[in-house]
């Protein structure tokens, strides 16, 4: 079985990666891979373009054995079994990009991408088993917990209940 762990930078994909790997999961870094499948640079944005038809490729030729955790913002957009998508608060997720020395036009962009359920929202054009998860008040392990009780159990769905509109009202302009 294929788990994508996605969400918009600064959400804690990689903390909780790195835990699911101590406890035996099989976890697959995009970072890793991704530059395999890099096809150009876009300048005005500052990120590599990758050739996503490519790299879901690769990840649908993964022997399977066991479970398979991809992680990394693009994630969401390869052939998986299901997507668990971290989510934080803009006003949250603005301190941690900041603590990362992000620029201001990288965070406004990803503030906003969160804002706009856009990872969801491409999410749902290509699954229909999707969880979200709320990582603002939560530490790492305890994200961890609910990733693995998501894969054991394969609940129903559970997304869109997260909402920060609010935020996009408060920052409009």
């Amino acid at each position: 079985m294929k788990i994508a762990l996605t969400g918009t930078p600064g959400v804690g994909k990689t903390k909780v990666a790195n835990l699911l790997k101590k406890m035996g999961y099989d976890v697959l870094p995009l970072k890793k891979i991704a530059d395999e499948f890099i096809i150009g640079y876009d300048k005005e944005r500052e990120s590599k373009i990758v050739d996503e038809e490519l790299m879901d490729d690769y990840i649908k030729n993964l022997k399977e054995e066991g479970i398979i955790i991809t992680e990394g913002h693009l994630s969401h957009l390869l052939s998986v079994d299901g997507v668990i998508i971290l989510r934080c608060h803009p006003k949250e997720l603005k301190k941690r990009l900041k603590a990362k020395k992000w620029n201001e036009r990288k965070i406004k962009e990803n503030l906003e991408a969160e804002a706009l359920d856009i990872i969801l929202q491409r999410a749902l054009q290509k699954h229909k088993k999707i969880w979200e998860i709320d990582t603002t008040e939560k530490n790492a392990e305890e994200i961890a917990k609910e990733v693995v009780k998501i894969i054991k159990k394969m609940p129903p769905p559970c997304y869109g209940k997260v909402d920060y509109s609010e935020w996009l009202i408060e920052n409009a302009g």
